[in-house]
């Protein structure tokens, strides 16, 4: 697979599709399960509330595999991703409700590069809290 977006049709301040992605404890025991991560941070909220934290957290890992959907679906191909580096500035506080948390994200081209690629700088915020910083990613476009 290739980028679906051409580089000659993308200038620096195009901005990508933002999207929301919802936050469950379910979705944090599946990730668990999937990346080994068991820390009782991401599903005990006792354990999570004496250790310091609001309740539980996202995973950091999956808040910041949910900001990159922003650019592989918009790139149309995960494979066009060529760097993508993020700051963990604030955790994602999912309650143990019917609602759990939204992460919210938006991007935009901030650079292009001779070879092709651009460089996206994403936007993640969770409660009104930015929760991702110097959120980048370097993408090879058609």
């Amino acid at each position: 697979m290739t980028a679906k977006i051409s580089y000659s049709d993308v200038e620096v301040g195009t901005e990508l599709p933002a999207q929301t992605f919802p936050v469950t404890r379910a979705n944090l025991v599946q990730y668990a399960g999937a990346s080994g991560d068991f820390n009782p941070i991401h599903w005990n909220e006792k354990f999570a509330k004496e250790v310091g934290l609001p309740d539980v957290i996202a995973h950091g890992m999956f808040t910041m595999a949910e900001a990159i959907r922003v650019v592989t679906d918009w790139a149309g191909d995960p494979g066009a991703v060529v760097e993508y580096g993020v700051r963990f500035t604030k955790p994602v506080v999912v309650p143990n409700d019917d609602e759990g948390a939204v992460i919210e994200v938006a991007g935009k081209v901030a650079a292009k590069f001779d070879d092709n690629t651009v460089r996206v700088d994403l936007t993640a915020t969770s409660a009104g809290q930015k929760v991702l910083g110097m959120s980048r990613a370097v993408v090879r476009l058609a």
